[in-house]
């Protein structure tokens, strides 16, 4: 069932993403060269305890997944898409990293992830990021009143192909509010004017998943969570929790 926000709804959401734009931030800035991904989790687990909040992740388990969830944030490196469990791996110069991370706080969800490199880039990995921005963009861009799911699906869409990227199938936003996945489901690729119809106080969490070597395919990684592209090509993931207003679309994770 979707649910519709109040306006105070969706106010006590943007101090929730605030709560995760905040530990995204404390993330990106200790990510660096010989840093290991535990040691970033720990950094975003302080922010949500002097937040006062607590993590969607910890514990969490769909019906896909052979474990509870065991960390606040996911942690994707390379070729690894989304729902990568932090490990004691340490950041290499070059690697492509994607961190997904939520809270709960007054009772309420916020979800947002970023994507970028730990120490000297490469230029193809420069594009794919650049790439999953504009199409995050995009799609936030569609999220107004009047349009369909479709048409934020179709706006990622769009984006990500014309640039030669893979789209892996299945996987894409959701729904948020009182849990961080919540209905409706919403494709990063479509057919504009289809689904369902996009009214004040719908919240979205919108995020593009990209893989550079223009193949959709992936399969899970022996812990059961991590999704990796079947070619080995790299990956990118960005999010944000987004509110439909008669304003226009409300981003609630800005950072």
């Amino acid at each position: 069932m979707v649910e519709l926000k109040t306006d105070a709804s969706i106010d006590a959401m943007y101090e929730a993403g605030q709560v995760v734009g905040r530990a995204l931030s404390a993330v990106r800035k200790a990510a660096d060269v010989g840093v290991s991904l535990l040691e970033l989790d720990e950094v975003a687990r302080e922010v949500l305890r002097e937040a006062g909040a607590t993590s969607p992740f910890l514990g969490y388990r769909p019906s896909f997944a052979p474990t509870p969830f065991p960390a606040v944030i996911c942690a994707s490196v390379n070729d690894a898409i989304v729902h990568g469990i932090p490990t004691s791996y340490r950041l290499r110069d070059g690697d492509l990293v994607s961190i997904d991370c939520g809270a709960h706080l007054g009772g309420w969800a916020g979800d947002s992830a970023i994507s970028f490199v730990v120490g000297e880039p490469r230029p193809a990995d420069l594009r794919l990021i650049e790439t999953a921005e504009r199409a995050l963009e995009a799609g936030i861009e569609a999220a107004v009143v009047g349009n369909r799911l479709g048409d934020i699906a179709h706006a990622i869409g769009t984006v990500c192909r014309a640039a030669g990227y893979g789209v892996p199938d299945g996987f894409g936003g959701h729904g948020i509010g009182r849990h961080m996945h919540e209905d409706p489901s919403v494709p990063n690729e479509g057919r504009p004017g289809r689904g369902l119809p996009l009214r004040h106080g719908l919240v979205l969490a919108i995020e593009p998943m990209l893989t550079g070597g223009g193949k959709d395919g992936y399969h899970a990684a022996p812990d059961g969570w991590t999704l990796r592209t079947d070619d080995g090509s790299r990956a990118a993931h960005v999010e944000h929790t987004v509110a439909v207003t008669d304003a226009g679309p409300r981003v609630l994770t800005a950072r």
